[in-house]
């Protein structure tokens, strides 16, 4: 891939964690303002990023419906959507759908917490494999070759007092999880945030994870597994129409 599309690429990303102006991207990118702004133009002209009126940039709206296509094109979004919403009604957490594609694991599906409480994730971003319970819950139902795919490019940050950083943790707690039939994000990526996941298989095998995330505070790790048997319902029903 050349220069110029990688760093394309890079610049939507930044500017759809957050919408940021000339100055801060070229800051982060290590640009000359006068060539972020060159990257912006042509990123505009086809919309994919566009000028707000306090002179940030944010993602555009060809973008963002190219990626709705996108997702409506996915079986999983599709075959779990209304299950989903029937499991927020019953858990009222926030309920996240995540979808094993190639080697990387991507967020299709979301609804917030009924309360109000926002999530950092977002659907159609990358979910990080080593510290979210939905990740370990697929990366348990795969064997070493395929979870060496995924995790390929990891980056294994220490987001919290207790994210996994190194592969032999990892497969041990993968060990665990396969046993169990269940995995949990205990505060490893945000130390204010617990999740439980299931696996979402298919007749081709795994294809995805199904979760539930709480605050803490409103609900910790204990009280997150008494939903796991609606939980693994859920996940059962979308298998079903999965076929």
């Amino acid at each position: 891939m050349s220069q110029s599309v990688t760093r394309a690429a890079r610049i939507i990303d930044s500017v759809a964690a957050e919408p940021k102006t000339v100055i801060e991207l070229a800051t982060e990118f290590d640009l000359h303002r006068s060539t972020m702004f060159r990257e912006l133009q042509a990123l505009e002209q086809v919309g994919y990023v566009r000028r707000r009126r306090n002179g940030t940039y944010a993602l555009g709206f060809r973008l963002i419906s190219l990626s709705q296509t996108a997702l409506d094109t996915i079986d999983l979004r599709e075959a779990a959507g209304a299950h989903v919403r029937r499991l927020h009604k019953a858990v009222g957490n926030t309920v996240h759908v995540a979808a094993l594609m190639e080697h990387s694991i991507i967020y299709v599906d979301k609804v917030e917490d009924a309360g109000g409480v926002r999530m950092y994730s977002r659907v159609g971003a990358a979910v990080r494999p080593y510290c979210s319970a939905v990740g370990k819950a697929i990366l348990a139902d795969l064997d070493e070759a395929a979870r060496d795919r995924v995790l390929a490019g990891a980056d294994w940050v220490k987001h919290t007092e207790a994210t996994i950083l190194t592969r032999a943790a990892l497969d041990a707690e993968l060990d665990r999880i396969s046993e169990q039939g269940w995995a949990a994000d205990d505060g490893e990526h945000e130390d204010f945030v617990n999740c439980i996941a299931v696996p979402v298989r298919s007749s081709a095998g795994i294809v995805g994870a199904l979760s539930v995330t709480a605050i803490r505070m409103v609900e910790d790790l204990n009280r997150l597994t008494t939903y796991l048997p609606v939980l693994q319902q859920t996940a059962a029903q979308i298998s079903r129409e999965l076929g």
